[in-house]
Order: structure tokens, then sequence, then C-alpha cells
């Protein structure tokens, strides 16, 4: 019970998480009965599970899975957010669940996979359950295939997307596991089902017997098709239906949608395969070769799909057979290959079709049969890959052909094709010349070529009917036209044969209609008979008051304004439904009605029918009663502004264009001019309000000419204002309707168009109750048919205009004019085509044969001409209308050859030409088919320049494309590696709007089939594209003209929708005052409602935050309003209301978020500075109440807009987040996210990238190198635009001072807080009083008292300085020597008390973020690893405040490793970027180091702690302070040497005390990467030297370490590196060091040590294990080593210590004493050797050196001897300020301190070195004297003259004894003469 109590009380969701897996069974217990509880499918409490449900199915116990399956199908079922966790839920039922043994959790599992299909998850179930096919477990692959067959018997084929299914369906049949075969075989019995022998071909090369079994499961299957039984939730309709035939035993009528076999086949790449002597064996003499390289492409072509590809010259490779090869045999042959290809190609072959068609109708005379039957199989084939129209002119070219058997096959080919097709497909104009041609046949003498003829039009007869053929039929004598029609009836007859067998095609158009019709049944609007008078009056007295009805007709006129005040009221109380609308406006219509009188009265009266209007349910039978009364009033000068309230309410109920109608003829009935007028007036605002659509022209239009034919002036103005909107929408072909009016008021009618030029419309702000939701679908609908034509309204128009063929007066004799060689009678021809044009107005389609004229004369040799004919196209154009589009490939393509000519003026007018006729025809005709594509292919630099940048024009414009367009896209790749820089240019401009519609992974896949070289320049670009890709255009408004954002916003036909929803959820939060001024028309109600929000805000700050969401999407509203003092309002509103959450500590929720976001980042690219400045003022104030991780991905969104404004802000935006929250903001991954920013460094605007390169710039100051990994491959020219960027971010300076400023100055200078930061978001405030933090003895030393602190920067002492300079230019008065300053020392003899460090909260969120106290000590040490040091000094200095007091040091506890590597993260970046970075004050990087040197050797003072290093990081934090110590710019900085000394001291700390085992396995890795590499010889040796200390401790570790482990690190080491290896390397040092290691562990453990080689596998293999047993062997039995462990140095020493051995080890530490670079390492091991060894004789290695080096190392010896006294409290002199701290906090005596004293004074020049050296002997002992302050100038000169001394023997003798530690370099004797000369002066000075 005791582990009970600690989880039974926890909430449910902990429960379900809970380690105990009861504890987990009781929450998925509880959450079942939660889940089956709550109603509400939007609950909150759903979203506590979202992240959950995961761990329900995935239990590792099985009882508990049981459970959370059935709560997982229970949440699925009923919760709104379910379709979020499908993935990975769906794969862990996979995983997890299927492999379970019990029944019941299998079930449970497939469940839950068939109920995430309902809920609309059906695609991400079948991607999951596929890929569990892949699993090595059989129960898992069985039940994904049960489950899979399970969903598609119920859900259908539909639902389950098949082609994937039956791809894998041959791999399982070859499965070993019987389980799994049977499954499968299953499943494809369930497939056949619903695609029948659709399936046979993908299982062809299965097993023979499996698929004979297969075969006799098909054969028990019964012919009815099956029914879906079970339906998403998207489904209801089709669901219910179900259940109604259910109910009634009938069969539904719906049928499965056939399967094309051809969707379910890969395709199969065949082109690399064909054999390399291909082309030149088709090309041979001998026919049999021609054969085998036929029968070679023939068998490649058996396969039913191949892969896209270039088949042009294997195609015209066919062709030349079939054309030119005298043996029919390979004819027949390549006949069929040619068939073959275009069966598997599809409509990928349309683009070879012309090339072969014309030879295969020539080739028809052959009259073998195998060759005749192998043409027609190829031409059949071909036909279904293109269309009839463009095949319809080779057809022609050859039914003239003399030859029977050409005619009689194109006649049976023509008659074939017409069974393919449709009315649609075979339009007139392609029908009129196939049919005149057949005509001609009917009467050949040959009597099989008029049979043939007689078929072909019967079969064209028979597909689009007698009433298009009967034209064409006129000249047919009866006997023919009977013949005709007999094969109608027996093809009929056929036809009604077959259909009895199955259902009609043409059930499916039938069903079309019919959802169509449903679809109108279920937005019908409201509808009501005529109710009698009494009736109405019954009705209209329940609802209103008793007076009211009997004052309605009072005398008095102010009982009738009572009464309709009464009425009023009644009104707007009713609701909507129990309003009895007809009644009411037959009250108001009762006598007086619209005759009323007073105008008071009729004015409420007015004003209550838009009441009933607008708030009931008002239908066209009650509009009726009262427009007439309106329209009767709308002129009235008191009444009309009612009376058209009124009319506008009415178009709201009924529509517009009902009202209009109505409207409009109703007034022009009267008489009254001034009603007239005031009507056109309303409907000319109207038209603004609503939008054009579906208004009726031709309703009205006779009124309007009526109007402007009036006497009043008034109305004639009225429609003049009229046609000006109109003209808004309907463009220029307005005015052709009153071309015939009077040429003044023409004039008028073209002076108000040219005041509309150049508007758009507006986008309607009124919208159709009843049907906006179904307009704006229609509108969708005709926007995406026309593919980008203009609006409804236009088309309209156009439907209204009466046109004429003109195909009668195309004659034979104009066409052949046309064509003459005399270029004038070419004109005389081409003028009578453009008369006829333009005296017809508008025409038909039909043309007859112009088409072939006018593209003759496009490429006619007279450029005169050419244009000519362009002209005549642009007439046709507006003439002709949308009946264009037939005539696209005739015409329109010849039209951009002529792009290509070489004259300019050419070239524009064939422009001019294209955008008139696709401003008729829209884009879809021409990117359809391979047309265009070819049209690139010419390398005509003119063509493709201007085709390229027609296309980048086009094509963003328009919503959806043909694919294709996919063709054009070789040709794209071609023309970006153009050698035309223009042609290049358009092409890269081309580019993102490919990739807009294509998607770049397709146009990837296209680039992968370049030549490599160009290959990785078109992949560049794409990438640079991808950044600058469009967005498509959003579905159109209903306005005809209004567009919508392309943005998160929504489009304008949507507004009113989220206004309506949003003025209902607010009318229960806002007083209704406030109600009605935020949804005012008037934008400075607006601006009042604000800043009444912005009075209350302060006081009224609970509802604020309360209403939060509600208010924030209102101003979400507002910055789409183009009103600028509206949006500064909104915008100073926001800043304050954030700046009020702020302090309220509250945050934002993910729904509140995500409906402000988004639409504040668009107002962040505004073109005003001042709108921007104060969106960033509020992106910065907004991460104070949201999660700056959460934030990112919002800006992210926010730099693919098309606005580079936009693009340029978020980025900049991003660089300040990275900055201020470090790399882990970057989301979903850093990686990631900053792939994506730098694409935005190739952006063509100068701003974006430049921001791009600062945020990269901003993400290198804070990781250093790594960024180069971050952001993966850039081009060439961005990788050095960003390197360039670095470098110069670098070397700037912070301020250019001509002189060096004073200590003073600098302290209190302002500076930013990171001096690499590329973003300043805010200037750093920083406090003049804040405390400098220090640090001495390692430790961080703080002022309590900022009063105390000194403000200038502290610099040496003046105690301790000698001023030369000062007091040489002194000359007031005469001084002798200066004496030393005397200090009381008494107060050294005090215990120091350090202070609590006073400094600012690391970040201002500290306390709000970090309550826990381990969440603060994360924070704090992800500080330690900033860019900016005072951050990381900061952090640094609280971590000391820790490690300073014993009680809390434990906190860091766990923590160490985190902290150990933001340690030496610190390190790389301080060696990399600010040691570098020449900005930076060189002290603050001394401080920085001091900082982290007095961490380490603090936390390393403490063993517990120190111990929980772990290897690698040990590993690295010496590598890390390795690199220091070698780090030659910090010994030229001052103080750097006493840092690199402080390191050496730590090192050692580290050695001591960290985990032994740990040091040891992170010195040998360290050891092994730094011979593996490139390091520095120095690196390796530090290493070693670090393992010799460790050796020396192993007498005294060797039982607290993991020797396994060692020797594991050991083996692995001599892998790498074997025994020969080690030899080979330059120094013996490291196989040294080895073996030492080894033979010392085998001394310690004897033969034991062999039975640690444990962790290593193949021992025996293992060259360690022969080494340890030679040593072992060598080494005998040591008995003592182990017994007396506490006297084994001195054993060692005495026992085994040889005299050759101490000669070695001394040579060697003299040889680094004489070594400039390893001199102070020498001293330091002489002086350790001395230590151990007291009885060593040192004078026989002395006798032999000068008296300088023998001074030099005893004065080495004695520094080391002193520092060594005080190392608990040692000293780093650091700006001259001195404060020390004993590690184990025992007191210290005075001696220590007096000691320190000396030391200083020696350092500053003040020691008296003495000439008498002390015996070395006596080194360690004696104390050196404190030097008198009258020998201070002496010891100056002396200091100097031993420089001097050594500088000369260095030179002279070659030696290499170094200088001393604190003795910079040896100067010149011209120096130390001047300073004795200056000396000399100041003592002369008269006193």
């Amino acid at each position: 019970m005791g582990d009970d109590s600690e989880w039974i009380k926890l909430p449910t969701d902990q429960k379900c998480e809970h380690k105990v897996w009861k504890a987990r069974l009781s929450g998925y217990e509880e959450a079942l009965k939660l889940f089956q509880r709550i109603k509400d499918e939007k609950s909150p409490e759903w979203g506590k599970y979202l992240g959950l449900i995961k761990k329900f199915v995935t239990d590792s116990n099985v009882v508990a899975q049981l459970k959370g399956l059935e709560a997982a199908l229970v949440f699925i079922e009923n919760a709104h957010v379910a379709g979020k966790t499908a993935g990975e839920v769906v794969s862990g039922v996979v995983t997890k669940v299927f492999n379970q043994p019990k029944a019941r959790a299998k079930e449970l599992g497939t469940d839950i996979c068939l109920m995430y299909m309902e809920i609309e998850k059906a695609e991400v179930v079948q991607d999951e359950l596929l890929k569990g096919l892949d699993n090595k477990n059989p129960k898992i692959v069985v039940t994904c295939i049960e489950t899979l067959r399970k969903a598609l018997s119920e859900y259908g084929s539909k639902i389950v997307t098949l082609k994937p299914v039956v791809k894998v369906l041959s791999k399982q049949f070859e499965s070993r596991e019987k389980a799994v075969r049977d499954e499968v075989k299953l499943l494809a019995v369930e497939i056949y089902k619903w695609i029948r022998d659709a399936l046979r071909p993908p299982l062809q090369n299965i097993n023979s017997v499996q698929l004979k079994e297969l075969e006799e499961e098909w054969m028990k299957l019964p012919s009815t098709p099956p029914k879906q039984t079970r339906f998403l939730r998207s489904q209801l309709d089709l669901k219910a239906k179900f259940e109604q035939h259910q109910a009634q035993g009938e069969q539904s009528d719906e049928t499965v949608a056939a399967v094309d076999p051809y969707e379910l086949l890969e395709a199969v790449e065949i082109l690399s395969k064909i054999p390399k002597d291909f082309y030149d064996k088709i090309e041979a003499k001998k026919w049999q070769e021609r054969r085998e390289a036929l029968e070679a492409v023939e068998a490649l072509t058996k396969n039913l799909k191949l892969e896209n590809g270039d088949y042009g010259d294997l195609v015209r490779a066919l062709k030349k057979v079939v054309g030119k090869d005298a043996n029919v045999m390979l004819v027949s042959a390549a006949a069929k290959c040619l068939a073959a290809l275009a069966s598997g190609l599809r409509k990928k072959f349309g683009t070879y079709a012309g090339q072969v068609v014309p030879t295969i109708l020539e080739k028809f005379k052959e009259k073998k049969p195998q060759v005749v039957q192998a043409l027609q199989e190829a031409i059949d084939a071909i036909f279904l890959t293109t269309t009839l129209q463009n095949l319809s002119e080779d057809i022609l070219g050859v039914m003239d052909n003399k030859n029977p058997s050409i005619k009689q096959q194109v006649s049976l080919f023509l008659a074939r094709s017409f069974r393919h097709c449709t009315q649609a497909t075979l339009p007139k104009s392609v029908l009129k010349p196939l049919c005149a041609a057949l005509i001609k046949q009917v009467n050949d003498s040959a009597p099989e070529v008029r049979d043939a003829a007689f078929e072909a039009l019967g079969t064209a007869l028979k597909v689009v009917g007698e009433k298009a053929v009967n034209p064409f039929l006129s000249d047919v004598d009866k006997l023919k036209l009977d013949k005709v029609r007999t094969i109608v009836l027996e093809a009929s007859r056929v036809s009604f044969l077959q259909s009895s067998a199955g259902p009609s095609k043409k059930s499916k158009p039938t069903s079309a209609v019919g959802g169509k019709t449903k679809k109108n049944l279920d937005n019908k609007e409201f509808t009501e008979s005529e109710l009698s008078i009494e009736v109405c009056e019954e009705r209209a007295a329940s609802v209103l008051p008793a007076s009211c009805g009997q004052q309605l007709d009072s005398a008095n006129w102010k009982e009738r304004l009572a009464s309709m005040e009464e009425f009023q009221r009644a009104v707007e109380t009713m609701d909507k439904v129990e309003m009895p609308c007809q009644a009411l406006v037959r009250m108001l219509a009762k006598k007086p009605g619209w005759k009323e009188t007073n105008f008071q009265v009729m004015q409420m009266k007015l004003h209550i029918v838009a009441l009933i209007a607008q708030r009931g349910q008002f239908s066209k039978m009650s509009a009726s009663v009262v427009l007439d009364g309106l329209v009767d009033k709308i002129g009235d000068v008191k009444c009309g502004g009612n009376a058209k309230e009124g009319l506008t309410a009415i178009s709201e109920a009924c529509s517009l264009p009902w009202t209009a109608e109505q409207v409009v003829s109703m007034a022009f009935a009267q008489k009254n001019p001034k009603n007239q007028a005031e009507t056109l007036n309303w409907l000319a605002n109207a038209m603004k309000e609503f939008g054009f659509a579906g208004i009726n022209v031709k309703g009205f239009i006779n009124n309007v000419k009526t109007a402007l034919g009036a006497t009043n002036p008034a109305v004639r103005t009225a429609a003049i204002a009229l046609l000006g909107v109109m003209f808004l929408y309907m463009g220029a072909r307005l005015r052709m309707f009153f071309e015939d009016e009077k040429p003044a008021l023409l004039a008028q009618i073209d002076a108000e168009i040219e005041k509309m030029q150049g508007q758009s419309p507006p986008a309607p702000i009124k919208f159709t109750k009843k049907s906006a939701a179904e307009e704006e679908g229609d509108e969708g609908e005709e926007q995406e048919e026309d593919g980008g034509r203009g609006g409804g309204g236009a088309q309209d128009i156009i439907d209204l205009m009466p046109r004429t063929d003109i195909s009668d007066k195309i004659t034979a004799d104009l066409v052949s004019k046309s064509g003459d060689k005399n270029w004038k009678i070419r004109k005389e021809g081409l003028d009578e085509i453009a008369a006829i044009i333009s005296e017809a107005k508008f025409i038909t389609a039909n043309i007859g044969d112009l088409p072939l004229a006018l593209k003759a004369r496009l490429s006619d040799s007279n450029k005169i001409l050419v244009q000519q004919t362009l002209t005549i196209l642009q007439q046709l154009s507006t003439a002709m209308g949308p009946g264009l589009k037939q005539h696209v490939k005739a015409m329109g393509f010849p039209v951009i050859t002529v792009l290509g000519d070489s004259k300019a003026n050419v070239r524009a007018a064939a422009m001019t030409t294209l955008q008139a006729w696709v401003e008729q025809t829209g884009m879809k005709d021409w990117l359809e088919g391979e047309d265009l594509s070819e049209e690139l292919k010419k390398e005509n630099p003119f063509l493709r320049q201007e085709v390229l940048g027609w296309l980048a024009e086009k094509l963003p414009t328009l919503r959806t494309v043909p694919g294709d367009l996919m063709m054009c896209v070789p040709q794209l790749y071609s023309c970006l590696e153009d050698r035309n820089g223009d042609v290049r240019k358009k092409a890269q401009d081309a580019l993102p709007t490919f990739m807009m519609h294509l998607g770049y992974d397709k146009m990837d896949k296209a680039a992968g089939k370049l030549k490599t070289a160009s290959k990785d320049q078109v992949l560049g670009m794409l990438e640079k594209a991808r950044a600058l890709m469009p967005a498509k255009p959003a579905a159109p408004a209903k306005a005809g003209g209004g567009r919508g954002s392309a943005e998160p916003s929504r489009a304008a036909s949507g507004l009113n929708e989220y206004l309506e929803q949003l003025k209902t959820q607010i009318s229960t939060c806002f007083a209704k005052w406030l109600q009605d001024e935020l949804f005012h028309i008037d934008f400075q109600r607006h601006v009042k409602a604000i800043g009444v929000m912005i009075e209350r805000l302060e006081s009224e700050s609970e509802a604020t935050i309360s209403c939060l969401d509600l208010i924030l999407k209102w101003f979400t509203l507002r910055f789409f309003d183009t009103n600028t003092t509206v949006l500064m309002k909104v915008l100073e509103y926001l800043k304050l209301m954030f700046a009020m959450l702020n302090r309220e500590d509250y945050h934002l929720t993910e729904y509140e978020a995500n409906s402000f976001i988004p639409y504040l980042i668009l107002k962040v690219g505004e073109s005003k500075d001042v709108v921007r400045k104060d969106v960033r003022a509020i992106l910065a104030m907004l991460c104070k109440v949201y999660p700056a991780s959460k934030v990112f991905p919002f800006l992210m969104d926010g730099t693919k807009s098309k606005n580079s404004k936009q693009r340029a802000e978020c980025l900049e935006e991003l660089g300040c987040l990275i900055e201020g929250y470090g790399i882990n903001v970057c989301q979903p991954t850093p990686a990631k996210s900053l792939k994506e920013i730098a694409v935005h460094i190739g952006d063509r605007d100068t701003s974006v990238r430049n921001a791009a390169l600062n945020t990269v710039v901003a993400v290198y100051n804070v990781c250093g190198e790594q960024v180069y990994k971050l952001i993966g491959n850039l081009s060439e020219k961005d990788m050095s635009m960003l390197e360039e960027r670095i470098k110069r971010s670098a070397k700037k300076t912070t301020t250019a001072a001509p002189a060096k400023p004073s200590a003073t100055e600098r302290s209190q200078r302002e500076h930013p807080t990171n001096p690499n930061s590329t973003f300043l978001r805010k200037p750093a405030q920083e406090d003049p009083n804040k405390l400098k933090i220090m640090y001495r003895t390692y430790r961080i030393q703080a002022r309590q008292n900022a009063q105390h602190s000194e403000p200038s920067h502290p610099s040496i002492p003046k105690e301790f300085q000698l001023d030369l300079d000062m007091i040489e230019m002194d000359q007031s008065r005469v001084c002798e020597l200066p004496d030393l300053v005397q200090h009381e020392l008494d107060e050294l003899l005090e215990p120091i008390m350090i202070p609590e460090p006073k400094m600012r909260s690391v970040s201002p969120h500290f306390d709000d973020l970090h309550n826990s106290t381990a969440s603060t000590v994360n924070f704090v040490i992800s500080q330690v690893a900033s860019g900016d040091i005072s951050n990381s000094i900061q952090a640094l200095a609280q971590i000391d405040e820790l490690l300073r007091q014993e009680d809390k040091a434990e906190v860091m506890s766990g923590h160490i490793d985190q902290f150990l590597i933001a340690t030496f993260m610190q390190l790389r970046l301080i060696y990399s970027t600010h040691m570098a970075d020449e900005r930076l004050d060189k002290k603050d990087i001394i401080n920085l180091y001091s900082c982290i040197i007095g961490n380490m050797v603090s936390l390393f003072s403490m063993e517990s702690l120190a111990r929980e290093a772990s290897m690698g990081v040990l590993k690295d934090l010496l590598h890390g302070v390795m690199i220091l110590m070698l780090d030659k710019r910090v010994e030229d900085i001052e103080d750097g040497l006493q840092v690199i000394r402080s390191v050496n001291m730590l090192v050692t700390r580290v050695l001591e005390k960290s985990d032994q085992t740990n040091m040891i396995s992170a010195l040998l890795v360290l050891l092994q990467d730094s011979l593996l590499t490139t390091a520095p010889p120095m690196f390796s040796e530090l290493v070693m030297k670090c393992l010799w200390r460790m050796i020396r401790f192993l007498p005294e570790t060797i039982d607290n370490i993991n020797l396994d482990r060692i020797l594991l690190d050991v083996h692995n080491f001599m892998k790498i590196y074997p025994k020969e290896k080690l030899k080979q390397l330059k120094s013996d040092v490291p196989h040294r060091t080895l073996k030492t290691l080894l033979h010392t562990l085998c001394k310690l453990m004897g033969a034991k040590i062999l039975d640690h080689l444990s962790m290593i596998e193949n021992r025996n293999e293992s060259e360690l294990e022969a080494h340890l047993r030679r040593a072992v062997k060598h080494s005998g039995n040591v008995s003592g080593l182990k017994s007396d462990r506490g006297n084994e140095k001195s054993s060692l020493r005495t026992d085994q210590m040889t005299k050759a051995k101490v000669s070695d080890i001394l040579s060697e530490i003299f040889k680094k004493i004489g070594s400039k670079e390893n001199t102070k390492e020498g001293l330091t091991e002489l002086y350790e050797y001395k230590q151990k060894y007291s009885d060593a004789e040192l004078e026989p290695f002395l006798k032999s050196t000068s008296l300088f080096f023998q001074s030099y190392v005893e004065q080495g010896l004695r520094i080391i001897e002193s520092e060594t006294r005080i190392q608990t409290s040692a000293v780093i002199p650091q700006h001259g300020e001195d404060f020390s701290l004993s590690s184990n906090n025992e007191e210290l005596k005075p001696a220590v301190y007096y000691e320190r004293l000396k030391i200083l004074r020696q350092k500053q020049g003040l020691a008296n070195n003495s000439k008498q050296r002390p015996p070395m002997s006596s080194l360690l002992s004696s104390k050196p004297p404190v030097a008198s302050s009258t020998d201070m100038l002496h010891s100056k000169l002396s200091q100097l003259k031993e420089s001097r001394e050594l500088y000369q023997q260095e030179h002279n003798t070659h030696s290499y004894a170094p200088t001393q530690a604190h003795t910079r370099s040896a100067s010149p004797a011209g120096n130390l003469d001047d300073l004795k000369k200056r000396l000399e002066r100041i003592r002369s000075k008269p006193q």
C-alpha cells in the first residue's frame, strides 16, 4: 500500500505515464471513463492526452496495454484533435500490438487503424501499414495485410489507394511464411472484387501455381460489384443513402469506378537498355542485322508501361524503317514497336505523333494484311496519345490520294477514331473538313473506299448527333444518306446489346448532373406562397401589440407614428424563425400603405421594411409586396435614403441580380425621372457593395439605353455613372453596346470610362445570405475552368453578343489570293479578310479555311504582311471571343514562332497578339501538349527570351496548370545555360514560377538527368528559386475582379463569415456600445473604440485577459485595413497590452498565438518605417509572454513571403532570437532552420541578403565553426559572401576613437552586451555602479557595496610603479628618489571576509521561468557558453558562489558534465572568436579566462563533485585547456603568462581529483586523437606528461581503478597504433609512455593483470595480451608491491632507482630548462624531482653550465618554492588588485602574507636580487630576502643588465637558456644607457 500511496492521488494523465504498471492500468481505466463522458469533441480536455495516446498503445505491460488500446480507440472516435496522432499511434500499433499473441489486442489494433481511416486519415494509416510489410516479424506482416484487406472491404477502393498495395503483392507472394502467402492471397481476392481484370497484369510474374489458385478464387466471386459499407465522417450523406437502401432492401445505384490497369503498373526505363549498336544496325545493308535491332527494341517495348524520356531518336529510326524499308516484315516489326511505344507512353508519346502519322498513312498503300494490320494497330495506339484536331491536317492531306488503299484505311481509321470521341472532343471545326473529304469518298469508284467512308460518316453521326452533322450532308443524295443512317442503327443495336450486359457509360454524366441538382436543392433559397390578407392579419396580430394594428390606418399621423414605433420594437425583439415576414410587410402596405403623406411615418415604415428583410426569412414573394413602394419613394428627398436602405436589405435577402432586374424594370415603367435617376444611382452603389457576380446584364441593358436617351439630364448622368461602375467589371467590351449612340453622348461615356481606367473593382462587403457559399463555389469552378481568364462579367457580355458566321465569305479564291506569289496580291487578300472580320464585329468560331491561310502568312518573307497578319489575328481574338480556343494549335503557336523574328517591331506585334489571344482563351490550351516545349527547343535567343518572359508573367496568376508543363522543364534548364545573357536572365525569372506549379521535387528530379556540370549549376539555381517561389493565387473573391490575399489572410469572399462569427462570440463578452463601435463601417469609430480600450486597459486588465483571444482576433482584422490612422492606433494598443500581460505574468495560449502572430508578421513587411518599427517592438515584447522557440517557426514562415521587406525583417528578428536565446531557439532543428535561412543569402534583394548574412553571423558568434555544418551546402558565391561577412564582423571596431581612451572613460562608456552582436534590438543599459567582477586565487571576488568599488578600470597600482616619464616632466619641484608608499600591513593579518557578489540577474525572466533549483542551475550553466563575455562572467560568478559554500555545492551534483561541456565550449569560443576580435579588450578575455580557471579549480577541489565528470567530458576539457596553454596569443597579452601558469596548476588538480579510471581513459583517447590528427607536437607531449603523472599516482590509486576499462582503451590504442607503427613515429616517447603504463600495471598487479582483459573481444588476437604476458614474466614475482602500499614510493626509489635512470631523468629535465618553449615546465619538474629525491645530487649537472644559467635555475627554483608554499591561496596578479582565499579555509599566518608581498614586489621590479646564491641543496628550505626600498632603482638596472647579458649569451654562444618568466624580452644596450641618463638628470635637479 505504501507504493500505491505514491501514485493513487496523481491526476489521470500523470498516472498514464507512471513507471508502475498498476498506476498506468488505473490511469487507462480512468481515461476510458473520462473519454466516454466527454460529449464535446472540441473540449480542451482532449488536448491533455494528445501526447500520451502512443504510450497507451505501446505499453510494455500486456494487461495495461489492452486497457490502453480500449481507451485509445474511444479517444480516436470522439476527439476532434485525434487526427494529429495518427502517424505515431498507427506506427506503435504496427510494431507493438500486431506482434502480440492475444487476439483481443490485434483486434483492438485493427479497430484503431480503421477508426483513423474513418476520421479522414486513410492515407497515413495505409502508409504505416505498408511500412509494416517490411517488418521481419511475420506476425506483424500478416496482421498488416489482414488490416489492409478489412479496410478495403469496408471502405472500398475510393478510400484505400490500390496502386501502392498492388505494388507490394508480388513480393509478399514470394514470402517464406505460409501464413503471409495465405493472407496476401485473400487480399488479392479482395482487390479483384473492386478492380477486376485490372489486377491481372501486375500479377503476371508471380508463381504459376499461385496464379492458378488465384484464378480459381476469382472465378468463384459474384459478378455484382462490391459496395462500400463503412463511411468517412465527410461521407455522412452517402452513409444515410446506404442505410436507406438497406432498410428498403434495394440495390444502391452506386457503381465502382473502373480502374485503369496502366495506373497500377510500374514504369520501366528502356532507353538505357537499347543496344549500343542499335542505330548502326538499323541502318545496315543486311536485312538480318536490321531485324536483330528491331527484335531487341520490340522485346523492350513489350513492357506495358514505359518511363518517360527522350524517345526522339528511337521514333525517328522506327519511322524511317516504316517509310523507306523495302522488307515488309521489317515494316511490320517497326510498326509494332511504334504501337507498343505509344501504348506504353500514352499521352507522353503525343510529342512524336505528328512525326510518324503522315508516314504511317502513306504506308497504307501496302496491301499485305500483316503490314496493314500492324499499321492499323500503330495508328490507333498513336491516336489515343493525341487529339483528332492535331492529326486533322495530316489526315486531310492524304484523303485526296489516288491510291484507294490509303483512302480506305484512312476512312476506317476515322471511323475507329470517332468512336473514341465525344461532342466536346469532336467540334464542328474539326468535323466539317473531315465530313467534306468523306463525302467526296462516298462517290469514289472503288467500293471499299465508299464503304469505309459510309462507316466513318455513320459513326460521326452517332457520336455527335444529326443536328451537328446534317448541315455537312446537304449535298448527299437520299440513298447514300439512308445507308449512313443504316450504319447508325446497326451501331446503336450493337451498343444496346453491349449495354444489357453492364451499366451504360453514360450513367456517369447522369449521376454527375444528379449530384449538381442535389447540391442546388441543399442550397435552395427560402420560398413561400402568397398569403391572403386575412391570414396575414391573423399572423401579424399574433406577434404585434393590439394597439399597433388598430392605429396603423388611423387618421391622426401621430397615432400612426406611435404605431410604427411599436411595430419597430416588436420586429427588433422577434425571433428570426417566428417572424412572419410576408404578413408584416402586407400590414405595412395596408392603407394608407405607400401613399403615406407624413414623411416621418413613411421614413419609419421604410426602415421597418429593411429591418424585416435583415432579421427575418425574407422571400421574393415578400419582396414583391414592397418593391413597388420602395421604388416609388426612392426619389423622395426625405424618404429616399430609407428606401435605398430597404432595397439593399432586400438584395442581401433575395440576391442583387434578382432585385436589380425587378427594381430597374419598375423604375422605368414609371414616368418619374427622379425615381429613375436615383434607382440607377442605387444600382451603381449596390454593384460596388455586392460585386458583379450573377448580374444579368440583359435584364436592364435596354433600360440603361433608354436612360441615356432621356430628356432629363439627371437620368442621363446617372446612367453614365452606372456604366462607369459596370466598366470596372466588364472591361472595354461594354462600350460595344453603345457604339450606335450619338457622338456627344458617346464622348460622355468615354470620359466616364477614362476616369475608371486603371482602377480595380472593390472587394465586396455585402453578400446574399442564403447563397454566399454556393456562389463562391461556382465562382471558383468557373475560374478554374477559364484557366486564369477574366471574370464572369466579361463572359456575360460575350454571351449577349449576336455572332455572325463568316465561313461562307472565306472562299477558296480568297484563300488562294492570300497565298499568291505576288506580295501585293497577298496583301489584297489580307485586306479583304480584315474587312470581313471588321464588318461582322462578332463572329462564330467557324471560319472555314482561314486558319491555314493566316498560318502561312505568319511565315511570310515580307515582314509587313507578317505584321498585318498579326493585326488580323488580334481582330479575330476580339471578334471571336472564347471560341478562339479551338484555333490555338492551328494559329496560336505559329504566333509564338514569330516571337523569334530578328526585328523588334515584329516581335512586339507578335507579343501583343499573343496577349490578346490568351485573354480570350486562358492559358490551359497553350500549356497542354508538347507544342510549347517544341517552340522552346528552337535555339533562337529572341524566341526563348520572349516566351520565357511571357510564362514568368502568366504562370503566377494561374491556380492550376496542365501536367504537360513538365515537358518544358528540360528546355528551361537548357535556357539557364544559354550563351545569350538575356535568355539566361529570363529563364532565371521563370524558374520560380515553374516551381510554383510543378513543385521542387519534380524539378529536382528533372535536373538529375542533366550532365554533372550542368546539374550542379541548375541545382544551385533551384535552391535560390525555392526561396523566391511565389504563392499560388487564392480562390477568387465573389466580385468579378476582386482578388484575395495570397498570404494567411482569407479571401474577401470569406470575410463576412468570419465577421459574423466574431460578432457572435463578442456579443456575450463586450458591452453593446463597444460592439457597435468595433463593427461600424466608419474607421473613425474604430479609432474611438481603440482609444477607450487604451484608457481602460489597466483598470480592466483581468477582463482584457479573459477576452484576449477575441481582442486579438479583432485586431487581426484591422491589420487588413488600409487606413494608416487605424493601424497606428492598433499598434499603440498592442504595445501597451503586451506590456500589461508581461507585468501580469500572463503567457499566451497556443490558440491565441496562432490566431494573431502570423498576421502580425505580415505587417512587419509594411512599406512605412513607423509601422515596421512598432511591429518589431511588439515582436520583442511578444517573446516575454510566449516562448521564443514557438515564435521562431512563425518568423520562418514569414521569410517565405513574396514581400522582400517582410523577408528581411523576419530574418533580422530571427537573428535577434538566436542571439538572445541561443541556438536551441531554432525549431524544429537548428540544421533545418539554418539551411532555410542560408538560402536567402542568394536573394535578389540586397536587404534580404544582408539580413540573412547577419543572421548566420549571429549563429557563428554563438556556436563558431559549427555554423558551416548547420547551413549545409551553399553556392561558391554565397559562401564567399558569408565568409567575408564573418571576417568583417570579427574585425569591425565598436568605436573609431582617435586616441586610446583612459581607464575611466572606458568604464563609463556604454557598450553592447555582446561585442560580436549583429543585432541590437535594444541598447544595453549598464548601471554605472555595477560591480566589475574580478577573479583572484581562482575565486570570484566581488564587493558588497557599490560605492566602495573603483569606477576606473584597474591598472598596475601606483604603490608598485615607477613612472619615469612623470618624474622627468615634473618641473615644479625637485624630489629625491621616490620612496615606497607606507601601508598598514595589520589589515593583511585579519581574516578576509568574502562578500556576496552583487550582480544583475542573468536573464530578466530568470526568476519567472526557473522556479526550481535544478532548472535554475541548468539555465545558469547554459549561459556559461554564451557568446557575450559579460553574460558568461556573470553566470560563472553565480556558479562560483555555489561552489564556495560547502552546504550549497552539492546542488551542482548531477550537473557537472553539463557545466564542463559549457566551459570547454566557451574555451573554444574564446580561442576561435574572441581572441581574433580586435574590438574586444584583451583584459576582458583575461578576466573570462580567470573566471573559468577559478571555477575549475574550485570544482576540482571537491573530490565528490570532481569524480562525477565523465570520460568524454574530461577528454574535451583537457583538450581545451591544453590548447589554451599552447596559444601564443595569450602569452602576448598582459598577465597572459600568469594565466598559463594557472592552467598548469589546474591541470594538476584535475589529474589528482578526477575519477582515475575516467582520467586515464580520457588521456589515452586524447593521445590517440593527437597522433591521428595534425595536432602540434607540443600537444602530444602535454598529453603524455599528464599520463606520466597519472602513472606516478598508480600505486595509491590502483585499488580504485577499473583495470578492465583501462586495458580496453589500451587495446583500442594498440589496434590503431601497433608496436611497429608506434616505432615509426618521429618521437619514441608515445611508445615509451605506453610501455611504462603497462609495466607499472604489471608490477603492481603481477599475473592478476591478465584477469582484467574481460572487456576485450578476441583476446587471442590482441597484441596487448602478449605484451602483458611478457611484462609479467620479465618483472617476476614482486611480493611487496601490494602488501605495503604505503611505503611503495620509498621502496621503488631505493630498490629500483639506478644511477643510469637518475642521469636520464635529470638530463631530460635540464634539456627542457634549456629549451625556450619548455623552460617553465622543466623548472617545475626539477623542483618536483628534488622534492621526491632530496638526496639527489645536482652539482654534477650544473658544473658544465654558465654561471648565469646556474643563477637562473636557482632563482627559478626559489620562485617555484615560494609559490608552492602559498599554493592554496596563490595570487594571479591582474589589474593590480589582490585578494586571496585559502582553499581549505585554514587560517593564514603573517609569514604567508609577507611572502606574497615579496613576490609582488619582485614581479614589479622592486626585488633586490642578491648576488650571493645559496647552495642548491638549501633552495627548498631557505627563505628569499625581502628587497629594501633603497635598492629599488638598482634592482631595476640589475634586471635590465641581466637581460642584456642573456641576450648576448644567446647570440654568441647559441645557448638556449631562456629569459626569466617575468622578463618580457632582452632590451638593447641603447635603452639601458638612455635609462641611466634619465635617472642621472633626475638626481642632478637642484633641491
